[in-house]
């Protein structure tokens, strides 16, 4: 059985966590495939956006806690799970499309931490977000990372330390969200979404999300700088000289991707 399913619509890719008895849970197994997918995407210059989404009745209940726990399982174990992990997490932010997670059911521990690493999500209102980690003694340390950048302090320190389940609508006033939607329009509504930006040049996407990660961290005028030089750069590509002359023209742009 394969853990994850992949399909394409249009310029739209969509991947799906294809564990539902485990709730989707990141075992190595699920990682490993996640991981080669994320590569293949990656190559696809037809894809523009990414679609992530899990079957069954959870998006993603976090690690496979029977990989974690008990059978003398030593620190390179571990190191191998978190390490990749991490990777693929990583791998989420340095793609060039856009990727949006597709939330129902549960987003718990890394479940959680996949939300707040992909650029969008979405969620449907019965959906419950936590880092849980706390009650069983082991701290969603990985999890605070992206859910901290998204999130903010105060916030990210709420879930970590009380590990209490967050609603959807919370999540969206949180920052964790950018919509959510009742449970029968999810599917709809994330395809409205992919396809509001999938109509786009996926050079220009690509661009625009690189220099968005690489500055977000930086001091202003270091960010300011690094947007400058793309920018100048941006006005020599050949889509942003038909997409400004489209409009003048009134028409259409006929993306070339360069």
């Amino acid at each position: 059985m394969k853990s994850i399913l992949f399909e394409k619509k249009g310029h739209i890719g969509f991947l799906m966590l294809n564990r539902p008895e485990q709730r989707n849970a990141l075992s190595l197994q699920l990682i490993d495939e996640m991981q080669k997918q994320l590569d293949l995407i990656a190559n696809d210059r037809k894809i523009r956006v990414v679609v992530i989404k899990g079957s069954g009745t959870a998006f993603c209940a976090g690690h496979n806690i029977n990989e974690l726990q008990g059978k003398n399982f030593d620190s390179n174990h571990f190191s191998k799970i978190f390490s990749k992990c991490t990777d693929m997490m990583l791998t989420l932010h340095k793609l060039p499309q856009v990727v949006i997670a597709q939330v129902h059911g549960a987003a718990m521990a890394a479940g959680c931490q996949l939300v707040a690493a992909c650029d969008l999500a979405i969620a449907d209102s019965k959906t419950k977000f936590s880092t849980p980690g706390v009650k069983i003694g082991l701290f969603c340390s990985t999890p605070m990372v992206p859910l901290s950048r998204v999130i903010g302090r105060r916030r990210a320190l709420d879930m970590l330390f009380t590990g209490r389940f967050v609603s959807a609508q919370e999540a969206k006033e949180f920052g964790l969200l950018n919509k959510v939607v009742e449970p029968d329009k999810l599917e709809e509504e994330t395809e409205k979404m992919a396809n509001d930006i999938a109509k786009y040049s996926l050079y220009t996407i690509a661009l625009g999300k690189k220099t968005f990660y690489y500055q977000i961290d930086k001091e202003e005028s270091a960010a300011y700088n690094y947007a400058k030089s793309t920018i100048i750069k941006n006005c020599l590509d050949y889509d942003a000289q038909e997409g400004m002359k489209a409009f003048l023209e009134k028409r259409k742009p006929k993306w070339k991707d360069r």
